[in-house]
């Protein structure tokens, strides 16, 4: 997949985010709105921060191709930015950010406390849902989104360590979810594997994961049977 550079949320300096093969006029325009406001909690760039703090260790078999180092958005630059912000930051959440946007959920994520985010996949989302159906969420049914974003969030922060210690864990939508040990990590609900592990932001951990959760009708198959 080819790569395409989108200025990061309020520096202005490039990171590299996976293009998409189709995206949403809904989902273009609040990618194209993060690269041109941004929050005011970012605006020295996550790279500048964190320098001196113990390095923050992310595991699963995708961590080899997202920032690291001294680049923009790497674990260690996150660590003291708010979750709405570290998400801008993680190349691979493009549509997971974007509802978070959309939903107000930024603001919901920084004022819980302690708080553990299961952030899909572009990917995971273009197997689940049709280019339609994900527009219709961001502009229309924002409030059924707002519902599914709940699905992907765990009052209190676990390292992926210490979710499959717990065995259950209950979303902030109040339903509960088993968790088990994977090859990469964690499987959650039986469904998901977190693929890059133990993101970390005031107050949250961050994992990502490859399947979308919740109970959402998938709409994938739609948008096959119009081409």
């Amino acid at each position: 997949m080819s790569d395409t550079l989108i200025p990061g949320p309020a520096s202005g300096a490039a990171h590299r985010r996976p293009a998409r093969a189709v995206v949403g006029l809904a989902l273009s325009l609040l990618i194209a709105v993060a690269g041109c406001t941004g929050s005011p909690e970012a605006d020295s760039g996550p790279a500048d921060r964190a320098a001196d703090s113990t390095p923050v260790a992310v595991t699963g078999p995708l961590c080899d191709v997202l920032p690291s180092g001294t680049e923009p958005g790497n674990p260690n630059s996150l660590a003291d930015q708010s979750p709405g912000v570290a998400l801008t930051w993680i190349p691979v959440l493009t549509t997971f950010e974007a509802a978070v946007r959309a939903t107000g959920m930024a603001e919901e994520l920084s004022a819980a406390g302690a708080i553990t985010v299961l952030a899909p996949t572009d990917d995971a989302f273009r197997a689940k849902f049709s280019t339609e159906n994900v527009d219709q969420l961001l502009l229309k049914e924002t409030e059924t989104l707002r519902g599914l974003l709940r699905e992907h969030v765990l009052t209190g922060a676990y390292p992926v360590a210490d979710l499959v210690a717990a065995g259950t864990v209950t979303t902030l939508a109040g339903t509960p979810v088993t968790v088990t040990s994977a090859e990469t990590g964690a499987r959650v609900a039986d469904r998901a594997d977190t693929v890059c592990a133990d993101y970390q932001a005031t107050g949250a951990r961050i994992h990502v994961i490859n399947k979308v959760l919740g109970d959402l009708p998938d709409t994938a198959h739609e948008e096959e049977h119009h081409h």
